[in-house]
């Protein structure tokens, strides 16, 4: 297999995109089905956007959301929530934290470090470390709110998310549940492909064409983006391809942060991309019991491998939860289907 089929290969199972100058109408939404309701405005929350310093002194911007009802002096669990890998908060994270501050949670959904309003440079770079450290980050900002106890702070990681709060929690006893939605292991995917499809031939070949690109870009040379969700798909697209495009692509679920196009979002480049072959949060994950684990994923999803194998590795208190006729993108957005009750008892039985 050539390069250029072994980075379609990686990148339609880690959802990178392809940079464009020229900003194109977002299309309508195909399928609302399910309940699909990205873009969600809760009446019984509060929203506050916050902003926090990493460890490395970066400016790391969230939403904070609150039930309407908080009572005075009182003090309540925590939960933080990041999206999809590549997504900003208003993908995906502010949903959940909205729905899950509706059941009575202090929630803070917040951009990774290089995406989104969180600062990092250049923007959509691949840092699983600083990823986790965005989590870590967050830790420390709920900690000093005057409505949360320090001592009950949860977390939720959707898709690539998932694997990021898996790293986290294993160096931060400070979160004390971990919840992970359509998780994907961005190290594993990236270095043997869904159901390990890649050869370690192609994973070599990948990685030689990423040091190559460096020589290039050191001397001056153009910036090589990866292509994989364009803005108009061709007919014959795979099945996991136009899943992302459904979402990423049209009003269903498509966010612009200032200073992006449609194009860019999503967008990482081949040196950047290699930055996820050595990352492996899995290994240890039992050393995180026994803080209790929940690890959401749909049956039909083309990532469920990665929570079975998460859920394997890990040591008790644990729970694999699949739901029936769902696949990767449903549990972004179709609120029918996503299991917000489950979240909550989960939360509610673990940060106590």
């Amino acid at each position: 297999m050539n390069t250029v089929k072994i980075l379609g290969l990686i990148l339609t199972l880690t959802g990178g995109v392809f940079m464009d100058t020229t900003a194109r109408a977002i299309e309508p939404a195909k399928d609302l089905s399910r309940g699909a309701d990205n873009f969600y405005k809760s009446d019984k929350v509060t929203q506050k956007k916050v902003s926090f310093n990493n460890i490395y002194k970066m400016k790391m911007v969230g939403n904070l959301f609150a039930p309407k009802d908080l009572k005075k002096d009182s003090k309540y669990s925590a939960i933080i929530v990041t999206g999809p890998m590549g997504a900003v908060k208003e993908q995906g994270a502010n949903l959940y934290a909205q729905k899950l501050a509706e059941q009575g949670y202090v929630t803070l959904s917040v951009d990774l470090a290089f995406w989104g309003e969180s600062e990092g440079l250049p923007k959509n770079s691949i840092s699983p470390d600083m990823y986790t450290e965005t989590f870590n980050a967050a830790v420390d900002f709920l900690g000093t709110q005057s409505i949360v106890d320090k001592n009950k702070i949860g977390v939720i990681g959707i898709c690539g998310s998932g694997s990021f709060a898996i790293s986290a929690a294993k160096i931060d006893p400070r979160l004390k549940a971990i919840a992970t939605i359509s998780m994907y292991d961005m190290g594993s995917v990236t270095r043997n492909g869904l159901k390990h499809s890649q050869t370690l031939e192609q994973r070599k070949e990948f990685i030689a064409a990423a040091a190559n690109q460096r020589d290039i870009e050191f001397q001056g040379g153009k910036v090589k983006w990866n292509n994989y969700l364009p803005e108009k798909l061709s007919a014959d697209v795979d099945d996991i391809r136009r899943e992302f495009y459904d979402f990423y692509r049209t009003s269903r679920g498509a966010a612009i942060p200032k200073g992006q196009t449609l194009a860019s979002t999503q967008n990482r480049t081949l040196v950047n991309e290699a930055k996820f072959i050595n990352f492996y949060p899995f290994n240890d994950i039992d050393t995180i019991s026994p803080r209790a684990m929940l690890f959401i994923s749909g049956e039909n999803s083309h990532s469920r491998e990665f929570s079975e194998d998460a859920y394997k590795r890990a040591a008790e208190p644990k729970q694999l939860v699949l739901i029936p006729n769902v696949g990767h993108v449903d549990l972004y957005d179709r609120v029918d289907v996503i299991p917000f009750d489950k979240l909550a008892t989960f939360f509610k039985d673990n940060l106590k």
